[in-house]
Formats: C-alpha cells, sequence, structure tokens
C-alpha cells in the first residue's frame, strides 16, 4: 500500500486501513524514527485518576497555576469532616 503526501506534510489513511485499525477522527499519532522509515501508532490515552488500593490517585499533569497545596488541604479537609460525622 503506499500513500502520497501533499505539500504541507499530510497524508490520507484509505478508508479500508483506517477501519481495520480501528483509527478515528482527531487520533493522535506517535512518530518514531527507525532505520529505513518511521513507525505510527497511536498514542496511549491514560486516564488522569486510576483507583489504588482504594484510593483515588492522580497520574496526570495538573493544570498550569494548579495550587497543588492548597488541593490536597480542601481534599484532607473534606476527608477529615466526612469521617466525623456519625
Amino acid at each position: 500500500m503506499k500513500l502520497k503526501m501533499d505539500k504541507a506534510g499530510r497524508s490520507v489513511f484509505p478508508k479500508p486501513l483506517r477501519k481495520r485499525l480501528g483509527l478515528g477522527q482527531a487520533l493522535e499519532l506517535e512518530v518514531v524514527e527507525q532505520p529505513g522509515g518511521v513507525l505510527l501508532r497511536p498514542v496511549a490515552v491514560q486516564p488522569a485518576m486510576v483507583l489504588i488500593d482504594g484510593l483515588w490517585v492522580h497520574c496526570g499533569k495538573a493544570e498550569p497555576g494548579a495550587n497543588v497545596e492548597r488541593l490536597l488541604s480542601d481534599v484532607r479537609e473534606e476527608r477529615s469532616q466526612a469521617t466525623l460525622k456519625p
């Protein structure tokens, strides 16, 4: 199978290939340079929050300007209040 690249560097994957590989719109691809060519693969999307041993853990990146210390303080206060309620 061959693809052509336009002046802007864009290529279009044939519809049968997109369908077979499950490639949809707005899919982000990672480009890996290899000897003799490039490898394109979908970027693995990981959730920002995961449940580990019954606790939600943030694994993503904080938004720019986020006050992490304040956020942690607020969450701790909410947990304290919840445990004090009968």
